[in-house]
């Protein structure tokens, strides 16, 4: 199956249109159903072995429920987190501000261009930058350039994205099975078209040997890619990520 980009339906969509609002209550669904938190939550906890890290960076983490899903999962070994949210939309409530608080966590909201945030002048860098279900949105030659700034501005970024595979398009057309509504069922199918295979991703990180790339899959439905720099300015006592086959054929974080 080649990659295939395409608009989605609800990247048009007002935020306040009610097919909007209950497609970003069904991604919350998708998200903990496909165990990104957890993925995510593993691979950190095997990088920051002697330290937390400062600061998180979600792209295009919208209402901030994965990263805050994650916060829940590493705050007990981790407090004082700086967390910040880049959309293009303000999306993160009251509510979810408050339970960082309880964590311990400093959440931001930054509703900007993705671009015009990793263009900023002087950009303070990052210990982590992630990227949950927001990558296959771009065409390579963007996607590239994206990966380029990032690069930049961290010591270790880490994504999950659809994998592309036919058994996972199957699945994105039952997703009305745990509720979803028509905007998540189309869009879900333009998403594991749109996703990775093998090393697409670490074919459009920058070429360099600072970086230790890996990039397997994780999970039935899941692909994810790891950036950790290996040389000065880390920031971290690093190790590999842990993949383990779980038994089922396929890779567990």
């Amino acid at each position: 199956m080649n990659r295939q980009v395409e608009p989605e339906l609800l990247d048009e969509l007002p935020p306040a249109d009610r097919g909007a609002i209950a497609s970003r209550r069904d991604l919350q669904k998708v998200n903990s159903w496909m165990g990104h938190a957890r993925i995510m939550d593993h691979a950190l906890a095997g990088v920051f072995t002697d330290r937390p890290p400062r600061s998180i960076v979600d792209l295009g983490g919208g209402d901030g429920t994965l990263l805050l899903g994650l916060a829940k999962r590493m705050s007990p070994r981790w407090k004082g987190v700086r967390a910040l949210v880049v959309d293009r939309r303000q999306l993160l409530s009251s509510r979810t501000r408050e339970q960082f608080a309880a964590l311990s966590w400093r959440v931001e909201s930054l509703e900007t261009d993705v671009f015009d945030w990793l263009k900023r002048p002087g950009p303070e860098p990052s210990d982590v930058i992630v990227a949950s279900l927001f990558l296959h949105h771009f065409r390579p030659d963007d996607l590239q350039r994206l990966l380029h700034y990032a690069a930049r501005q961290t010591g270790l970024f880490l994504a999950c994205e659809p994998r592309r595979a036919a058994f996972a398009l199957r699945a994105a057309g039952l997703l009305w099975v745990i509720g979803c509504n028509h905007v998540t069922l189309h869009d879900a199918r333009i998403s594991v078209r749109a996703g990775f295979l093998g090393n697409e991703l670490s074919a459009l990180w920058p070429a360099d040997d600072a970086w230790q790339l890996t990039e397997r899959q994780a999970g039935r439905f899941t692909h994810c890619f790891v950036a950790r720099r290996t040389g000065s300015g880390a920031g971290c006592n690093c190790s590999p990520p842990d993949f383990k086959d779980n038994g089922h054929g396929h890779l567990d974080l």
